[in-house]
């Protein structure tokens, strides 16, 4: 039997378009969208104000299954992990962060991740496939239904398993739903997309969907990065800033360079003094932020007072730097160390 589609892989647009298809007015398109984004729906059935013969349709033609929790974790520090099954049986994690007045959501794009970064535990397990538009934006919909009515995430990080835009067309479609006002209605300024650096992309997320942008450079130069990520052999340094240069900005707007500090690596001040250079031009910041150990890593994090060091030495020279705490690193939730581990066909 062949599966259903799930509604969730259509855009709002599509979704009344869909609607309409099926002979109905343009309102209960939006009924639809407003049980599936707002009430977090996970059938038909429960969508009480619509007709018993289109609710039957519906569930002929179309699923809204959401990725179904397998097991949870609570760090010391109040992050949650959760581990999702897919309906192939692969896995992903999803981490929940909690901060002053809002909770933050690190979402996953791919089941693994191709590019292989050598400080990234993810990368270490291979890349498996990319997710469908209704699993990204499922992990939002599934975890706003465990926490409730009391609380909802209401900022998303796209830093979890996967490059965003190695899935690109998947991922707009996501964002599309998570900032149209008929499905998640986050506003562009509370959701920041980080990637490795594929320049074209870059360009071309600009152009769909142009929500923050988090490039993770992690060197100042094009030897040591193409070193740490492969994925520098392709998309240099030059070119990656050159597209960054291009990406659409609001005034408020910042690009935001993370730079993973590696004891005895990438953390001297001669370093910091090329990356404040290489940077200064660029309407930028930067997030440090230290190696999270995990294990069969080679690598450990700097000392407090190198980071220090290293934070002093951009700031010197006109760079905003920011120290950046891992959360939930003792429950292997932090930047980096995702892996989505189950029993099955998922990787253990």
């Amino acid at each position: 039997m062949t599966p259903l589609e799930n509604l969730r892989d259509f855009s709002p647009e599509a979704v009344e378009l869909k609607l309409k298809e099926l002979g109905q007015p343009a309102y209960r398109g939006r009924q639809v969208l407003e049980w599936a984004y707002q009430k977090s729906a996970d059938s038909f059935s429960v969508m009480t104000d619509l007709p018993r013969e289109l609710r039957r349709q519906l569930a002929e033609r179309y699923s809204l299954a959401l990725p179904e929790k397998k097991s949870e974790q609570l760090s010391s520090d109040g992050t949650r992990k959760f581990l999702f099954g897919l309906e192939d049986g692969e896995a992903i994690e999803t981490v929940l962060i909690p901060e002053p007045g809002r909770l933050t959501l690190c979402v996953s794009t791919q089941v693994g991740c191709r590019f292989g970064c050598a400080f990234c535990l993810t990368g270490a397990h291979g890349f498996r496939r990319n997710l469908f538009p209704h699993e990204i934006v499922g992990q939002v919909v599934a975890v706003n239904r465990l926490l409730g009515e009391s609380a909802s995430a209401r900022q998303l990080v796209f830093m979890g398993m996967g490059e965003p835009l190695d899935n690109f067309e998947n991922t707009v479609i996501a964002l599309q739903i998570l900032t149209h006002r008929r499905g998640m209605a986050f506003p562009r300024r509370r959701i920041t997309l980080s990637t490795a650096g594929i320049a074209p992309m870059i360009e071309k997320l600009g152009q769909e969907v142009p929500v923050n942008l988090a490039i993770s450079l992690n060197a100042p130069d094009d030897r040591l990065r193409s070193q740490l990520m492969p994925v520098n052999k392709k998309y240099p340094i030059p070119g990656l800033l050159a597209a960054c240069r291009r990406y659409p900005m609001q005034r408020r707007q910042w690009l935001t360079f993370e730079y993973v500090l590696i004891k005895g690596v990438n953390d001297s001040e001669e370093q910091a003094r090329k990356l404040a250079k290489l940077l200064k031009p660029l309407k930028a910041k930067v997030n440090l932020i230290a190696m999270n150990r995990h294990p069969g890593s080679e690598y450990q994090p700097p000392s407090e007072e190198v980071e220090l060091r290293f934070q002093r030495a951009l700031k010197e020279r006109g760079l905003n730097a920011f120290r950046r705490q891992s959360r939930g690193s003792d429950i292997l939730a932090a930047c980096g160390q995702l892996q989505g581990a189950l029993t099955g066909k998922g990787k253990g």
